[in-house]
Order: C-alpha cells, then structure tokens, then sequence
C-alpha cells in the first residue's frame, strides 16, 4: 500500500501550483513545467482515491440488508481493478529523469563492415528520421559526412519536440545488421553495424564551459567529394582542450555553426558528467536497461528472416519493413515498460 502521507504532499503541492499559475504569481514557466509533471501523477492519484472509495463504500452496504445484493454484485469488480490501478500509480510516483523532457543529440557511426556498415548508418538515420517525423518531432541535421556510395561516415542530428530523451535514450549501443549487402555479387550475408549515441542536450544552466578551455577553428564547407559548397569560411569546430572532445557543425551561416556547435559540445559533456554519477550510484546494480554502454550490442536487424530483435529484452519483432520505415513504437514502450519494472523491483528491495 502507498502511503496515504506521500500522495497528500502530491497533491498538495499541485493544488499549490495550479493556484500560483491562476493566480499569475512566480515563475510562470518553471510552473508549467512543474504543472505538466504533476498532473499526470495527480490524475492517477485522484483515480486511485476514487476506487478505493467506491470498494470502501460498497463494503459498508454488505450490512444493509436491502443493498447487500447489489454490493456483492459490484465489489468483485472494484477488487478486481485495485492491482492495476495501484500498479498505475507506483509507476507515475517513480523518480523521473531530469533530461526526460529535453531535446536529443542523436549520433550515428558505422562500426565494423566498411562501406555496408556505412550504408546501415545511413538507414538508421532514416529511421529515426520517420519516427520523429510521425511524432511531430523536429529534426535538424548539425552534421553529416556521406561516404561514396550514398552511406554516412558520421551523422550528428538534433531532435526536438515532447519527450525526445525519455524515448529515444535506450537506443544507445550498437545496432548490429545481417543482410546481403548491395556491394556483393556472390549473395552472400554479412553482418555489420553501427553506433547510436543520444545525449540529452545540455542547458548552459547545467555546466559553465571556460573560454579558456576551447579553442575555435573556422573551416570552409565542403560537400561530397571534397568539393566547396561556398567560398566563405563557415564550417566550426570546437576543441574542448580538458578532455579532448571535438564537435563539428557545418550550416551555411558561422553564427549557426557556432551555437550549434556549442550546444552539441555541452551535450557531450553533461552526458559524460550523467554517466559518472550513474555508474557511482550503480556501482552495485545494474539499474538500467542494459548497461546502457555504447560498446555493448543491444539490437540486430536480420533482413533474410525480416526481423529485429531486442536482445536487452529478448523481444523479437516480425516487421522489420515496418521498423526501418520509423514504426518504433513497440520496441519503445517495451523497453521503457521493462526499465520501470526494474525500478519498482529496486523501490521494493
């Protein structure tokens, strides 16, 4: 049972803020988004509440002759619905991800497999693309090298819209593909793959960068082929000089580069900074799903059998037409349903 005491606090302090934002006092902004968190929560509570009103009320009317009928009637029912519910409401009080709600920097590299590997970054690229696009995200492109036959060496995009990093952040690791590659004549399989790391982007709120600590170069853009797009010297890079990270963006306008540049650059870090403390809080538990390590293999695309497996949840999907085309949805949600069962299995250890 959840104590009654942590849900009066809840709602409380929501009643607080729906009253301050009526009332236009504060931070309306740092409210709205505190608003945004509790209703959620609030709604299951009241939910909740009610339904263990109704069986309390029910259970009174097993006394009264006249009414004991329809009590028995209805209470198997209430009782039956009082697991899920409770279990609704363990999981909205979970400890949310400060970076839930934020924008991502998502990068793709190919791994082992040369230019196939290539060419696969380049579909899940696409496929991240077809996702955000059917959740009415915005992506935008800060970096992007192709390689010769139409692949990526490197893609470095920025995805933003409601809940970016809580549903893209368990595709970190590398993403491992089985197919006949277009560059083989003897029709054979290869298995390649490729690296996805999502960062949440960093707020300049969350680290200080020191001027000192970066050294900024100006480049001329080049496209494929190494040929000029422009004559302007509009390409950045930034050099993070402590720990040796190298951000790229190559826009048309050298302001854009810069920021864009700057924001990629925070991302990095506040990831690295996220992942120390994690590993310090976990150094005796896995508490995610995964390891959520970059080098550890968490999924394949098997194209002769078309299907994709999860390998973190042993989940095995049939439609990888489907799933190349954005349809990610399922692989997601079981994903994150497995990551909260982890945690309510920690809060009741």
């Amino acid at each position: 049972m959840i104590p009654e005491d942590r849900l009066h606090q809840i709602t409380q302090r929501f009643e607080y803020v729906e009253a301050a934002m009526s009332a236009g006092t504060g931070d309306i902004a740092a409210l709205g988004r505190e608003y945004a968190e509790l209703k959620p929560v609030v709604d299951q509570i009241r939910a909740y509440r009610t339904l263990l009103s109704d069986i309390a009320e029910a259970e009174a009317m097993l006394s009264d002759p006249e009414m004991r009928a329809l009590a028995e009637d209805e209470l198997p029912a209430l009782r039956k619905r009082l697991p899920e519910a409770d279990e609704a409401l363990r999981i909205a009080l979970l400890p949310k991800d400060a970076a839930d709600a934020r924008p991502a920097i998502v990068e793709i590299r190919p791994g082992t497999g040369g230019e196939e590997a290539a060419l696969f970054a380049g579909d899940l690229l696409r496929m991240y693309q077809r996702y955000a696009e059917a959740r009415g995200w915005t992506v935008e492109i800060v970096d992007l090298a192709e390689s010769e036959l139409g692949g990526i060496r490197e893609a470095v995009v920025r995805i933003s819209g409601e809940g970016v990093f809580a549903r893209l952040k368990f595709e970190s690791g590398v993403h491992r593909v089985q197919r006949v590659p277009e560059t083989e004549s003897g029709g054979r399989i290869h298995t390649s793959a490729a690296t996805v790391a999502v960062l949440p982007e960093a707020q300049e709120v969350d680290l200080r960068l020191d001027p000192a600590d970066l050294r900024i170069d100006t480049m001329r853009s080049s496209g494929a082929g190494g040929q000029h797009v422009n004559t302007t010297d509009s390409a950045v890079r930034i050099t993070h000089v402590p720990s040796g990270i190298v951000v790229t963006s190559s826009e048309k306008s050298q302001h854009r580069n810069r920021e864009i540049a700057m924001n990629v650059l925070r991302a990095r870090l506040y990831d690295a900074e996220r992942r120390r403390l994690h590993d310090e809080r976990s150094a005796s538990r896995r508490s995610q799903v995964g390891s959520g390590d970059r080098s550890e293999r968490i999924r394949t695309y098997n194209f002769p059998q078309g299907r994709m497996t999860d390998h973190r949840i042993n989940l095995t999907l049939y439609k990888l037409d489907q799933v190349m085309n954005g349809d990610l949805d399922e692989v997601i949600d079981a994903l994150i349903a497995d990551h909260q069962a982890a945690q309510l299995a920690e809060m009741d250890g």
